[in-house]
């Protein structure tokens, strides 16, 4: 099979927001980045899609994800599904409620871009 489409590159960016804690003595989980990355999904690179993905995750006391919820989308069903599923199975490093590993809500932005 062959297009007249250029090849594309994919690159996905991995941007990790913290939003304000609720109280100072409250910090969000966080996680290594390099090592959590999604898989461009290729119906999404043939159709050219690119966006941002923004997600909150609760992650529990053992850094697993609990639960997740999309915030704002990419305008793409198929690029938000896949942050969110890449996202979920990482390992979070615990959030901390008074100095204690608690579960905490993360917020996450990935950046789905085409060079």
């Amino acid at each position: 099979m062959s297009t007249n489409k250029p090849l594309l590159s994919a690159v996905a960016a991995l941007l990790v927001s913290f939003s304000c804690a609720a109280t100072a003595a409250e910090v969000p989980a966080s996680f290594d980045a390099k090592n959590c990355k999604a898989e461009y999904p290729k119906a999404s690179l043939m159709n050219e899609e690119q966006g941002t993905v923004s997600m909150m995750f609760l992650v529990s006391a053992d850094g697993s994800v609990l639960d997740s919820k999309l915030e704002k989308s990419s305008g793409f069903k198929n690029l938000d599904r896949a942050a969110i599923k890449a996202i979920s199975a990482c390992k979070f490093k615990p959030g901390s409620k008074d100095g204690k590993a608690d579960q905490t809500w993360t917020k996450v932005d990935y950046a789905w871009k085409l060079d």
